[in-house]
């Protein structure tokens, strides 16, 4: 077999030929009867029929050519073909039966006779530019002249082949000089489609470009993504071979390995093959090679002992019955699937195969009848032709009344006529271009001064022209026609390998690849498909391991795409499918669960009353609401005894009531926030606090004027009685309610929602509204606290039974203390700590004001009621005085 630019070689050396030939010619006209098209060489045997329009045949008939030594002292031997191919032979033996069908039926080209020009190309390139130079070279009388005149032209109008891809590059260059049309049955190579360099090529065959498409998507579809590739080296392999590489490249897949069957089939070379196959780990491998290649690798395979392989086959062989016959084969082709072109039963055609009989038949006029008797009957008729070959003479003799019909094979099996098809479809969409051209009306033809070609005498680009504007419905309803690449609508069938209870393979239909629609192209009947093992379920075949849901894929370096390890999503982040790219975030109000595979709704943060901080706080604050009610009882029993009375009881009483507020008013902080509770924990905040400090500040000015007081001629106690003290605290209060009533009116705290993407909960928080109230209220509340410890730190040195300014002092540090810290603190704790902090604050200063100002007092009443007298206070101050 041979590449591309080997057959570009051949065609050009072709064309050089064939115009010396025709310059050789014409100096020998006078001289010669026939004008060789090969000077030197023998011609090819063909099989022939006159007619009226003659049609060109190529087919390879044999698979393989044995080439002569030449030694260039003698004659060279003529080509010697071997191993004669039945597959082939029903081929060529179904274009026969469509030209006969046409001729006799006469319907399409009344009055017109078809006959043919068929000679076998071997599978080789060489042999295949042969015989298309002879089908382009003859002699032609010019009828009713004194003398003969001969000359060299193409004797047929269009020809039909070949089969092979290498073989159609070489014979499409060499036609495509002259315009001549080649309509092909079986060559598939994405290449073929250039009309740049193939201006005279079409086929019946789809495209290569399309079966790749097919062999990706179901590559894709089964989720394989670590895929060997295999190519027999010619044209079809290599071409076919690297565009699904790509392919599947592009669809994020990887090729495990892409090796060529290299032409001549070494056991050496094959088993190097499987040996790489078996350290690829790839379970799935696209074999894209002609029947001849496949055997030989599957042959590899069975010597080796290669199972458990997936074969996806290319249609060459996805339904090459030499494979599905031999039994060695099914161990490991069991299972395999592959795109086959579309099939139809073919009315007539079996009985017309099976009427050869080589008894009434001339070899001069079949001379690819005889090696074919030959092969089938395994006998010989004892003269030398086309094929005969040395070790014949050992067989028996051929008596030429052997029956076809007791003999099963390749060709006169007629359950999947697929490639016979296109032939058979080949020929009529010949015969419908020339009914075009012949149905032609003269002042309305397609060509210059539109004219209509003569039919009898018409050019072969004229009927090139009609060919590519063809448009018909089939018997079988397919329809017809090319487009503008010469290529057909690609339909194919999806076969997969199944053995019967009979133990033969069959080619079950298990899906449809249509490219003509718009989606869905590949369908697939997943309860009909049998795999390779006999498995149950879609055989695994991937670099590394899947990615369960939860992890996504992490490339490993210096590997392949497909090589991966998993990893596990991070928090916050999902992953719900196997072999996942990368993790999905969840929405903020989600988060992941345990296993990552679904966002679930985050657990909502706060503050609460049934949580374990929440428990401590309520008690600290009814326990220190509980001490201020007892400290209430006991100056309420003592409230006549002297050191009650000389505290000022009635500030005392109203001080100890704004504790309890205090106490009780970090009961808001907890629990869910809401718009209510919002509101009401800053401002009852705000206002008890300066309730409470504005009683103390009160206090402190009382002893600061008492002391005054004492001083002889002072009158300034009459400016500080009870009525000026209540208006002193009042109109503190009112000014923190202005303040608060304002912060509710203009921006007022509300409950807020904060989402953090790295917390797995959702926290409920109360935003201020307005930081600048907020800050207001705090500030306020500072103010009268800093001015309160500086009064009482002025009267810290007043007698004893003046001695309140003291424990004033002690209290105030403290109170100032927790809340210069509880600034940083605030601004610095997340969540629900920033609202901890908070009620901190406040149980902490309210215990120190209630610690600070009343346990002493309390001390004196129960403990030591003998200090509790006016006298010891009297003269305690007289000694200090």
């Amino acid at each position: 077999m041979y590449g591309t630019s080997e057959a570009a070689h051949l065609a050009e050396s072709a064309l050089d030929l064939q115009l010396d030939v025709s310059f050789a010619g014409s100096i020998q006209r006078e001289s010669e009867d026939v004008c060789d098209v090969i000077p030197g060489s023998m011609s090819l045997p063909v099989l022939q029929k006159e007619g009226d329009i003659v049609l060109g045949g190529l087919f390879s008939l044999h698979d393989m050519v044995l080439e002569p030594s030449v030694s260039f002292q003698s004659v060279p031997m003529p080509t010697q073909c071997t191993r004669f191919n039945f597959r082939t032979f029903r081929w060529m033996q179904t274009m026969i039966f469509a030209i006969e069908e046409i001729n006799r039926h006469g319907t399409l080209l009344p009055n017109i006779t078809l006959g043919y020009k068929i000679y076998d190309s071997c599978s080789t390139p060489h042999q295949a530019l042969k015989a298309a130079m002879e089908l382009m070279g003859s002699t032609k009388e010019a009828g009713g002249q004194a003398e003969v005149t001969r000359r060299c032209l193409g004797t047929v109008p269009v020809v039909i082949g070949d089969g092979g891809s290498t073989q159609s590059l070489v014979v499409a260059r060499f036609l495509g000089v002259f315009y001549v049309p080649q309509v092909s049955y079986f060559s598939s190579c994405a290449c073929l489609s250039d009309k740049k360099e193939f201006p005279a090529f079409l086929r019946t065959m789809p495209s290569d470009f399309f079966q790749v498409d097919a062999l990706a998507q179901l590559v894709k579809h089964f989720g394989w993504t670590w895929v060997g590739v295999i190519a027999g080296d010619d044209a079809y392999g290599r071409g076919g071979a690297n565009i699904f590489a790509e392919e599947v490249r592009r669809q994020g897949a990887c090729v495990a390995l892409h090796e060529i069957i290299p032409r001549i089939h070494t056991q050496r070379k094959i088993s190097d093959i499987i040996s790489k196959i078996r350290s690829s780990r790839a379970k799935v491998i696209l074999l894209f090679a002609v029947e001849h290649d496949a055997e030989a690798l599957f042959d590899g395979a069975l010597r080796n002992d290669l199972t458990g392989i997936q074969w996806l086959a290319s249609e060459a062989w996805s339904t090459a019955a030499v494979l599905s016959t031999q039994k060695k084969y099914h161990k490991i082709l069991h299972g395999s699937m592959g795109f086959a072109i579309r099939r139809a039963d073919i009315p007539g055609l079996q009985d017309f195969l099976l009427r050869l009989d080589p008894s009434k038949t001339d070899y001069d006029r079949n001379p690819f009848l005889l090696p074919f008797w030959e092969e089938v009957f395994q006998c010989h008729f004892g003269v030398l032709h086309y094929g005969h070959e040395n070790s014949t003479k050992s067989k028996p003799s051929c008596t030429g009344t052997e029956d076809l019909r007791s003999v099963e094979n390749i060709y006169s099996d007629v359950s999947q006529l697929r490639i016979s098809y296109n032939v058979y479809k080949t020929v009529y969409a010949i015969a419908h271009a020339l009914k075009a051209m012949r149905d032609c009306e003269n002042g309305k033809g397609p060509f210059d001064h539109n004219v209509c070609p003569d039919i009898n005498n018409a050019e072969s680009w004229q009927l090139l022209h009609y060919l590519k504007q063809i448009n018909y419905f089939t018997t079988f309803g397919d329809e017809i026609k090319f487009d503008k690449n010469g290529d057909p609508a690609a339909v194919y069938d999806l076969v997969n390998w199944q053995l019967n209870s009979n133990g033969e393979m069959q080619y079950v239909t298990i899906g449809k690849f249509d490219e003509t629609t718009v989606a869905g192209q590949l369908d697939i009947q997943h309860g009909n498909i049998a795999w390779n093992g006999n498995l149950t379920e879609v055989p695994l075949s991937v670099c590394s391991s899947i990615c369960p849901p939860g992890t996504r894929k992490a490339i490993k370096l210096n590997f392949p795409i497909c090589c991966h390890d998993c990893v596990v999503c991070t928090a916050g982040e999902i992953s719900n499918q196997t072999d996942a790219i990368e993790c999905v975030r969840c929405l903020p109000e989600f988060w992941s669960n345990d296993e990552r595979t679904e966002c679930i709704p985050k657990q909502v943060d706060y503050l609460s009353f049934t949580g374990t901080l929440g428990i401590a706080l309520v008690a600290i604050s009814l326990f220190g609401s509980f001490c201020t009610s007892v400290v209430v009882f006991i100056f309420s029993r003592h409230r006549n005894t002297p050191i009650v009375k000389a505290n000022n009881s009635g500030l005392s009483f109203l001080l100890l009531f704004s504790l309890t507020l205090c106490f009780l008013c970090s009961l808001t902080f907890i629990g869910e926030p809401t718009q209510w509770s919002c509101m009401l924990r800053h401002t009852a905040f705000g206002i008890t606090f300066v309730l409470c400090i504005s009683c103390v500040l009160g206090k402190t000015i009382v002893v600061l004027i008492a002391f005054r007081a004492t001083l002889p001629g002072s009158n300034v106690m009459k400016w500080f009685g009870p009525a000026q003290q209540k208006a002193i605290i009042a109109s503190c209060t009112l000014a923190q309610v202005i303040i608060c009533t304002v912060w509710l009116v203009v921006a007022p705290p509300s409950p807020q929602r904060l989402m953090p993407r790295e917390s797995a909960v959702v926290i409920l928080l109360c935003e201020e509204g307005s930081a600048v109230a907020f800050a207001l209220v705090l500030g306020y509340i500072g103010l009268l606290a800093c001015l309160c410890l500086l009064l009482a730190f002025l009267a810290r040195k007043l007698p004893d039974n003046f001695n309140e300014a003291r424990l004033i002092t002690f209290s105030m540090l403290i109170f100032c203390a927790v809340w210069v810290a509880f600034v940083p603190a605030y601004i610095s704790s997340p969540g629900k700590y920033s609202t901890l902090t908070e009620v901190f604050a406040i149980l902490a200063s309210s215990y120190g004001l209630l610690g600070c100002i009343f346990a002493p007092k309390c001390y004196i009443i129960l403990r030591r009621p003998e200090k509790n007298t006016k006298r010891f206070l009297m003269s305690k101050a007289s000694g200090k005085i």
